[in-house]
């Protein structure tokens, strides 16, 4: 019998009476739904989440004026970095369900903490998406290769426990890490990885490869390097990618050549090749369409900001992107200022079946010390290339 992924299971609110409309957003089944009464639902829940912190948040509360009709969004824009250097709660320390940071090894860290409905509020939208493109699948299991942090104790990084958290949707037979626990730190085991897909690519089930993109593709060029055959794993395997190229952008290239050797190389169709974009401070799943384009989920909203005056700015041109949604209660982050550059592209621009708008990542702006999970974990890959 086929059993019901626990991740697509009801939450409720902490106060139903005062969050009725997020309720009902969070409840949405299908990921990419849009039209006025969406957009009407989606302006009810965030005059609510931003009443609920108002009153809970004394930081927010100080800088929340309110909204007009013609910005039924508008917010207090905090950026990213804020949540590295303070941490903000609008919920008792008693009520926080999960800790996760958002760096690696070294560098500020963002606290971000979390009440139980908001993480798995925010891993059922995953699951949501998932459901939608077929990818849960209970009675197929698979073999994992994860290019991230292998656990252990005291290890609070978000990459980590989303990598782990997406290996629920398959069963596993077997798990590899690329990134080893070494009672120290964590190794980058590069021929141990290259050993595991060899292994994986002689059994007969499908195999899932999930993380950082730069190991993948140092990976590709390892195996070219030792004269390795392509492999052609087995049918229904999935790639499904995070965390960019922060930290290794000499050896960046373009994820259409990226996936083209992936193809070439480990025989997965593109359209089983996807990316993604999240972070600890705001942790909507934005996953590629088959087009290889991120589009916002009926949860949230994007919008692009003037890296000058941070007015919003119109479709195609390039800022800072700003993230919006609801879901969270337990921090004052439904509207979030990334460190990203970005734009915008209206939904018709995809050619996918999706509707809603998609978005580009440009690169992060400006120089900064702060180092995100990639860029630790790239750290650990120079001088081995």
């Amino acid at each position: 019998m086929t059993s019901v992924n626990p991740h697509l299971a009801p939450v409720d609110v902490p106060d139903p009476a005062l969050l009725p409309h997020v309720q009902r957003l969070c409840d949405l089944t299908d990921p990419y739904t849009s039209g006025p009464a969406e957009e009407e639902l989606f302006a009810a829940a965030m005059a609510e989440i931003h009443a609920w912190h108002t009153e809970r948040s004394p930081f927010f509360g100080s800088l929340y004026q309110g909204t007009a009709p013609e910005e039924p969004y508008r917010a207090p824009l905090v950026h990213a970095n804020f949540f590295k250097r303070h941490e903000v709660l609008s919920i008792p320390r008693d009520d926080v369900h999960l800790h996760l940071t958002s760096s690696g090894t070294t560098g500020q860290k963002s606290q971000m903490f979390f009440d139980e409905w908001t993480i798995r509020s925010a891993q059922r939208m995953v699951a949501r998406i998932f459901e939608r493109n077929g990818w849960i699948t209970p009675d197929q299991p698979v073999n994992y290769l994860l290019y991230s942090y292998e656990p252990a104790p005291d290890l609070k990084l978000g990459t980590s426990f989303t990598d782990n958290y997406l290996c629920d949707f398959a069963p596993a037979r077997r798990v590899e890490y690329a990134l080893r626990h070494t009672g120290g730190g964590h190794e980058f085991d590069p021929f141990g990885y290259v050993a595991a897909l060899l292994r994986y690519a002689e059994e007969d089930v499908p195999v899932r490869i999930l993380g950082f993109p730069a190991f993948l593709w140092f990976t590709l060029e390892r195996m070219r390097a030792m004269g390795l055959p392509p492999l052609n794993l087995p049918e229904g395997s999935l790639i499904v990618l995070g965390g960019g190229w922060k930290g290794h952008t000499d050896q960046q290239i373009g994820k259409h050549e990226l996936y083209a050797r992936v193809t070439e190389q480990l025989g997965v169709p593109s359209e089983r090749i996807r990316d993604t974009f999240g972070s600890v401070e705001h942790c909507i799943p934005y996953i590629e369409c088959s087009h290889h384009n991120l589009h916002a989920p009926v949860w949230s909203r994007v919008f692009i900001r003037s890296t000058r005056t941070l007015e919003p700015l119109g479709y195609g041109e390039r800022g800072y992107l700003h993230l919006v949604s609801p879901y969270i209660t337990s921090v004052p982050a439904q509207s979030v200022v990334m460190g990203d550059l970005a734009s915008l592209h209206p939904g018709s621009d995809c050619g996918c079946d999706l509707d809603t708008d998609w978005f580009t990542i440009h690169g992060r702006a400006g120089v900064s010390r702060n180092k995100s999970c990639a860029v630790a974990a790239a750290e650990l890959m120079k001088g081995m290339s």
